[in-house]
């Protein structure tokens, strides 16, 4: 198994540095900017006698050591600042993913593309376009994050483990993310009857603004040790070929009464991709919002033919 993850900012070396620990496969991390994959690649490596990992890794400028690459993670891109939401970087981060799609696609024909360069849903529908893929091979990461920030704001609030609590959201990455509260459990109590409606309102909006809220106090850069997580989440479930169900932005196909569009949505992981979207019980009003989401997103994605 071979991954290449593109861009070697924080989120592309730190998902690296997790394949190496957990031992997924072997890497092959690019960026434009000359030595410093090459750098990190050498640091990593010299940490692997006391981590235990194989340093199977390289790090380069050249698509060509691409080659035969199984899953290709995108990370390149501009990142959040201060005061910017995900879609002002929709012009910039276009043009860079549609040039990674191009030098990657030759060389890799039958890899499965993971996106996680922001505005996220409408680079992921890019990324699909330009590569020629069957789309349940590109998906984007974003669900598992934004469930992953609500589990740990309900185990903060609740002050239980984050182990103990199960949720997920669905829809857009921002705004217009669906969080569902009947499906969220704590020890197995359903969330709505452990704090009360003001509450539950919090929780989501912390959530939705969750990478906002780390770009304020960071000033300068975004997350990166939740994404990269999630990113490896997803590789480990397709490396593994483990059919793990996992919230993220993939194709629908009239699944929740959606088709032809992008969203966040519970997918079946394995060696295809996205082997099947799991339809979960939702009420009118969380149909509702879901189906919003998605033409928002299906709005912003025409939008990308102008540009």
């Amino acid at each position: 198994m071979k991954v290449t993850v593109v861009g070697s900012g924080f989120v592309g070396q730190t998902t690296a540095m997790r394949i190496l620990e957990k031992d997924l496969a072997e890497v092959c991390l690019i960026d434009i900017i000359e030595g410093k994959p090459q750098g990190l690649v050498l640091d990593l490596r010299q940490a692997a006698p006391i981590e235990g990992y194989e340093p199977s890794i390289v790090g380069t400028n050249d698509y060509a050591d691409t080659t035969g690459s199984d899953i290709v993670v995108i990370t390149a891109g501009f990142p959040r600042q201060p005061g910017m939401s995900r879609m002002d970087l929709l012009g910039k981060n276009a043009a860079i993913v549609r040039d990674v799609v191009s030098r990657v696609v030759p060389g890799s024909p039958d890899a499965i593309l993971i996106v996680v360069s922001n505005p996220l849903d409408e680079m992921t529908f890019l990324a699909a376009e330009a590569s020629g893929f069957p789309r349940e091979r590109v998906m984007g990461m974003a669900g598992v994050l934004d469930s992953a920030r609500l589990r740990a704001f309900i185990a903060e609030e609740l002050s239980v483990s984050p182990s103990a609590v199960e949720a997920i959201t669905l829809g857009s990455h921002g705004d217009s993310m669906v969080a569902l509260p009947r499906h969220a459990t704590v020890n197995g109590t359903p969330l709505p009857e452990l704090v009360d409606d003001s509450s539950l309102d919090r929780l989501f909006q912390r959530t939705r603004d969750g990478g906002a809220e780390i770009v304020a106090l960071l000033k300068s850069g975004s997350a990166y040790y939740a994404p990269s997580a999630s990113v490896v989440a997803m590789v480990d479930a397709i490396a593994r070929d483990a059919k793990d169900v996992l919230p993220v932005c993939a194709w629908t196909t009239g699944e929740y009464g959606i088709s032809d569009v992008y969203v966040g949505v519970p997918a079946r992981l394995g060696s295809e991709g996205v082997e099947e979207i799991v339809e979960l019980d939702l009420n009118e009003d969380e149909l509702a919002r879901l189906r919003e989401a998605a033409e928002g997103i299906r709005a912003k994605c025409a939008d990308l033919a102008s540009l």
